[in-house]
């Protein structure tokens, strides 16, 4: 894969499941935004260029692609966005087809929906629908790579595949993998909130501790710009957690099954509108960030 030394010009959006595609009930909305058309789908079809996106919903991380599938055309339409395709990969072979790579080369953005995060990396990685993915964000403009549930947390290099939330903080609760690599200094889980998965990815940062952890509540996710700045977008909370300043950390060495002990982990709570800067790990609650303005 290539290695990339400029900052991506796409954009990334990672969402943490269970967005709101216009079917919520509308005694649940009081909690949320209060308006679909307000919300993380319309986001995307701006930031893809606005109601005539072209837009790619790839459903190889579910095992109800059909369904899955139809509830996002209906969702994009509803919000007038016309041009809006499946595109239904289900094996590695497919993701070398000319016909798919053509409709990708031609897509505004692509959208990859939940299911299985580690079934995204056996269809996907090393393939040339992979490369052109990564070529375009790396090199456009405005493209856009956005994913939901396990869609947002094969975008990392290093991937939580697995782990059980009740046992977390316990050695080798967390099962780690490889991603897709969009973003390399991050690790994303998803549903984190609702879930109660706080523990895992404290784990998880605790075992890469140069790496930004960050954790998608539902119906929430971050744009990332620059392939650094967060902006979170959704009606929820984002959390980061940052281990570069761990001092101690018992993680390499603990017995599996032991608890971890870790000192001095930074914890950000993020709401609609609040900036993160990676690089930097500097929280900014306004809608401007400084180093996004200088660069």
């Amino acid at each position: 894969m290539t290695v990339f030394e400029q900052a991506p010009k796409g954009i990334l959006i990672a969402v943490g499941g269970n967005e709101d595609k216009g079917t919520y009930p509308i005694r649940k909305k009081k909690y949320g935004l209060n308006f679909f058309e307000l919300g993380i789908l319309r986001r995307i079809i701006d930031e893809m260029g606005g109601q005539q996106a072209r837009i790619e919903v790839i459903t190889s991380a579910s095992m109800i692609p059909e369904e899955i599938g139809a509830l996002y055309l209906n969702a994009f339409q509803v919000l007038g966005c016309q041009q809006v395709n499946i595109l239904d990969i289900r094996e590695e072979e497919e993701a070398q087809l000319p016909e798919n790579l053509d409709r990708l080369r031609k897509a505004s953005g692509v959208m990859f929906t939940g299911g299985d995060q580690s079934r995204l990396f056996r269809i996907f990685s090393g393939t040339s629908f992979h490369q052109i993915l990564q070529d375009r964000y790396q090199y456009e403009d405005n493209f856009v790579i956005a994913g939901t549930s396990a869609g947002a947390m094969a975008m990392s290099d290093v991937m939580i595949k697995g782990g059980s939330s009740p046992r977390s903080l316990l050695k080798n609760s967390v099962k780690l993998d490889r991603g897709l690599a969009f973003q390399k200094n991050v690790i994303f889980d998803s549903h984190f909130v609702k879930r109660g998965r706080f523990g895992r990815l404290m784990e998880a940062v605790a075992t890469h501790p140069f790496k930004i952890g960050i954790g998608l509540g539902e119906d929430t996710g971050v744009l990332i710009r620059q392939g650094n700045v967060i902006e979170t977008i959704g009606s929820n909370l984002v959390i980061v957690v940052d281990g570069h300043h761990i001092k101690h950390n018992n993680t390499p060495y603990a017995e599996p099954g032991t608890p971890l002990s870790i000192e001095n982990l930074k914890v950000h709570v993020l709401a609609f509108g609040n900036h993160f800067d990676i690089k930097e790990r500097k929280f900014c609650p306004g809608k401007v960030i400084t180093s996004l303005k200088e660069k």
